[in-house]
């Protein structure tokens, strides 16, 4: 017999089955935003990815709050902070999502677009919300106590480049491609290194930096501090390395970030973004990229392409899937 400790201990965290359910509520988002590649409208894509992630994720046996929501920052359609989701009967858990990551590149058609869900503990993600972006870095484990955000790119560079042994030229940097990364654009070429630029989607740049075998080797630059977020959760899945630093726009912001309790000077760790050890990652593609493939039409099905990671089993799972396509959309909809 279960006694109410056990049932108590069982519930009180996320447990090795829910990154199979959380999967499907991507799975789900990417498929419904499919009709809008390419269109030009992102909040019609943002838009009917929400819909559907909301509800798969009320199906989900978890209670879930969203610590780290979308829309915030361009009043697109929005899973809100502070929301809850989940059927409420299982584990008390903190969630990040972005049912797109990368609005735009849909809208446009361009590839490294994902849908995103990140899970970890009730209390342990930390609340950035009050300021959009952060600086980060990211790298592999080869990153630990070489590289470090206090640091020059350059100096950055050349000591990863030691830790991987490898000549400078072959290190690989990506960062968002936006007029506020000139200058460091510029340092990376300077010490020697190769850039990637990323047109959005920094989640997938992180991930990229920190999964083994990959071609690039750091990701930089300032992003949006809920991606930052979420990033984390991946991050110490793969046992990479991460810091970031609040960049508020102006003095409001500052002021507004500080009264919620967040540092504005402190460079924080994969462990101070997101507390414990037990955390998951979950994306499936929207359209393709360099993490994953996107959603697919193949005659009657629909095929999508997802990751799956876990930290406290340190496990990275890809995820291939084909979905009946009457039972998702009408035949002249993809």
């Amino acid at each position: 017999m279960t006694t109410t400790t056990d049932s108590a201990s069982h519930f009180s965290h996320p447990d090795r089955n829910l990154a199979m359910e959380l999967v499907r509520a991507t799975e789900a988002a990417a498929i419904r935003a499919t009709p809008w590649i390419g269109r030009g409208d992102k909040n019609a894509a943002d838009g009917a990815a929400v819909d559907a992630m909301r509800k798969f994720l009320g199906t989900v046996n978890f209670d879930g709050l969203i610590v780290i929501g979308e829309g915030e920052k361009d009043n697109a359609p929005m899973l809100f902070n502070g929301e809850h989701v989940g059927n409420g009967r299982g584990p008390a858990c903190d969630i990040a999502v972005d049912p797109i990551d990368g609005t735009s590149l849909t809208a446009a058609g361009r590839p490294n677009a994902l849908s995103v869900i990140a899970v970890s503990d009730r209390g342990t993600m930390l609340d950035a919300s009050s300021v959009f972006y952060m600086s980060k870095i990211v790298t592999g484990p080869e990153g630990r106590g070489v590289v470090d955000l206090s640091q020059s790119i350059g100096d950055n560079i050349r000591e990863l480049a030691k830790a991987k042994k490898k000549p400078v030229g072959e290190i690989r940097v990506a960062v968002l491609d936006r007029p506020r990364h000139e200058g460091l654009i510029e340092e990376i070429r300077a010490a020697g290194a190769g850039t990637r630029l990323l047109l959005d989607g920094d989640v997938a740049g992180g991930i990229n930096a920190a999964l083994y075998e990959s071609r690039i080797d750091i990701c930089v630059g300032i992003g949006g501090s809920p991606e930052g977020i979420t990033t984390a959760c991946a991050i110490k899945a793969l046992d990479g390395f991460m810091q970031g630093k609040l960049a508020p726009k102006d003095e409001a912001e500052r002021a507004g970030g500080i009264a919620a309790g967040l540092d504005m000077d402190r460079i924080y760790d994969a462990d101070d973004l997101v507390k414990g050890d037990n955390t998951f990652f979950v994306a499936t593609g929207v359209t393709d990229g360099g993490l994953v493939d996107g959603v697919r039409r193949k005659g009657p099905v629909i095929r999508t392409e997802s990751i799956v990671l876990r930290s406290k089993s340190g496990t990275i799972r890809r995820v291939s899937a084909d979905h009946l396509a009457a039972k998702w959309l009408e035949a002249d909809q993809l």
